[in-house]
């Protein structure tokens, strides 16, 4: 069953979608896949997509993570005849049916691949995410300063706030979090392994 959406048309929103994968339909499902990216990836909104790849009580486990600019574009592919007719295509290769579910943009940098683990301790997700912000506040300002003397508005102090904000927070959702939290997933594992 399709979830709909529950926050604003105005925030970027993410699909998540989870396939167990039955044993010896891997290759089938990997070509299906590339299709269905393929595809979504043409839809008016579409952001980009994450695609994760785990293993679940002995299966394959894929999680893939689409972005919108809105939940109206959202659901205009959740409801589109070509997605329901592709997710019916790849019913026999799923274990146990099509795990959708909707959250804000930044709701997945800590979420775990597999239901069975716990999200990592908060002071865990702090030290990724100053790892990852830190590194852009000394940097952003450097890169920017040369396009902001060029002209007394870009120099004023909202407006070239503005601007080095804008760039660090694009930065942080789009591509640098949700690598840093591919290239620290094991440790954030690890960690939530020996609180529990």
């Amino acid at each position: 069953m399709d979830p709909t959406p529950e926050t604003g048309s105005d925030e970027v929103v993410t699909l998540i979608v989870k396939h167990r994968i039955k044993s010896g339909s891997e290759a089938n499902y990997e070509a299906w896949l590339r299709r269905i990216v393929r595809i979504a990836g043409e839809r008016p909104g579409h952001l980009g997509v994450d695609v994760v790849r785990g293993k679940h009580d002995g299966l394959s486990l894929f999680t893939c993570v689409l972005r919108y600019r809105s939940t109206d574009d959202l659901q205009r592919w959740l409801d589109s005849p070509e997605r329901k007719t592709l997710i019916e295509e790849a019913a026999p290769m799923l274990a146990d049916g099509d795990h959708t579910e909707i959250g804000a943009v930044n709701e997945f940098w800590f979420t775990p691949q597999t239901d069975s683990v716990a999200k990592p301790p908060r002071w865990k997700q702090a030290v990724v995410t100053l790892c990852v912000i830190l590194p852009l506040t000394l940097l952003v300002p450097i890169v920017w300063g040369p396009i902001l003397g060029l002209h007394p508005f870009l120099s004023n102090y909202v407006v070239a706030t503005f601007l080095i904000t804008l760039t660090i927070v694009l930065l942080v959702v789009y591509l640098l979090m949700p690598a840093a939290t591919r290239l620290f997933a094991p440790w954030l594992e690890a960690s939530v392994k020996e609180t529990l």
